[in-house]
């Protein structure tokens, strides 16, 4: 019997697939940097204005919120307070900065769910997590609180071009185009560099010289 049950699972070792216990980590690209670059160079220009104890409680208040802060748009726990109208649309600022006539306590699955969507349409769509696609009852009401903090403390729009000038403006954008291509340059050079590093490797394991 002992015999049997050691055949049975050196069979099951033998069959096992090893290389699906296994994962690889992903590749790395100086390129794949990309995008947190232009948002640094577009976050970078965006004004933190720190509201007054006053400001937040009035915020509070027209939220409804007094006793327990939550989420204005579903109503679960809090964890950060969200930008209203988004701060980015097309790589580029859109006006909107942090202040807080533009922030509003959100829960991490409605931040994440609506990114740079207009926060009216995403409460009513079926994008994964809205408040509509989780079944929030109470989407109208949350909805009415928002409408009314915005007009009572509407969010300040500027247009950064025409208050910095085209000088400014149109350097810093050289700043961003110039910084990507240099990462592309240092891509390329990557590429070939891990090339000749893996030859090496292919050498060393082989025994090659």
């Amino acid at each position: 019997m002992p015999r049997v049950a050691t055949f049975r699972q050196d069979q099951s070792m033998t069959s096992r697939n090893y290389l699906s216990l296994f994962a690889m980590p992903k590749p790395v690209r100086i390129t794949g940097r990309s995008s947190s670059i232009t948002n640094s160079f577009v976050n970078g220009l965006i004004p933190v204005v720190p509201p007054t104890e006053d400001e937040v409680r009035e915020a509070l208040e027209i939220l409804g919120m007094q006793d327990a802060i939550v989420c204005a748009y579903c109503g679960d726990t809090s964890t950060e307070w969200d930008h209203l109208r988004p701060l980015v649309d097309k790589q580029r600022p859109t006006g909107y900065i942090s202040e807080i006539h533009n922030l509003v306590p959100a829960c991490g699955k409605c931040n994440q769910s609506k990114g740079n969507k207009n926060w009216l349409t995403w409460m009513r769509s079926t994008a994964r997590l809205s408040p509509a696609a989780r079944g929030v009852s109470d989407i109208e009401e949350r909805i009415a609180r928002l409408q009314e903090y915005e007009q009572r403390g509407r969010p300040t729009r500027i247009d950064f071009e025409t208050v910095v000038g085209a000088d400014l403006w149109d350097r810093h954008w050289a700043h961003h185009k110039r910084l990507l291509e240099l990462m592309r340059e240092a891509d390329a050079d990557a590429q070939e560099i891990k090339i000749r590093v893996r030859a090496a490797y292919e050498a060393q394991r082989t025994g090659v010289s």
